[in-house]
């Protein structure tokens, strides 16, 4: 299966079934685009869990070094990191059996698409969780 971003049906699958979001790269910084997205996915109604070694807590609420630290299974691994930063996140993702890669907006990695898919996992590269989550109409307490 190719990079969902082309299937309207399977993204929204994906969104509305998650429940439990990791933000790899989940910056503290108020003003930068993954403290931003991170919110926004909190306020919609998915539980969020920043995944950054350099930071210790966001917000008063802990950040993990590593998914694997993560206390939960997580449904969708958000990476907020530089392409060469994407083997060793897929690898994570692979080892904590998550369900989806989803990488923002300009980053996308061949060779870990493959590796993911391979392994099972649904990726989303190159797009905006947030964007794409209003664009669908998303709305998590539909199905309450």
């Amino acid at each position: 299966m190719p990079n969902l971003k082309e299937d309207d049906n399977a993204l929204r699958e994906v969104l509305t079934q998650a429940k439990i979001i990791a933000v790899v790269g989940h910056s503290d910084k108020r003003d930068r685009i993954s403290y931003q997205i991170a919110q926004f996915l909190r306020q919609v109604g998915y539980t969020v869990y920043a995944v950054n070694p350099l930071v210790k807590e966001i917000d008063g609420k802990p950040s993990y070094a590593a998914l694997q630290d993560v206390p939960e299974p997580v449904d969708i691994v958000n990476v907020f990191r530089r392409c060469e930063y994407l083997p060793e996140i897929i690898d994570e993702a692979i080892a904590v059996n998550v369900k989806t890669v989803w990488a923002q907006l300009g980053i996308n990695h061949q060779p870990s698409t493959q590796k993911a898919l391979d392994a099972g996992l649904n990726v989303v590269m190159d797009a905006c969780i947030k964007i794409e989550y209003l664009r669908l109409k998303i709305d998590l307490t539909s199905d309450v």
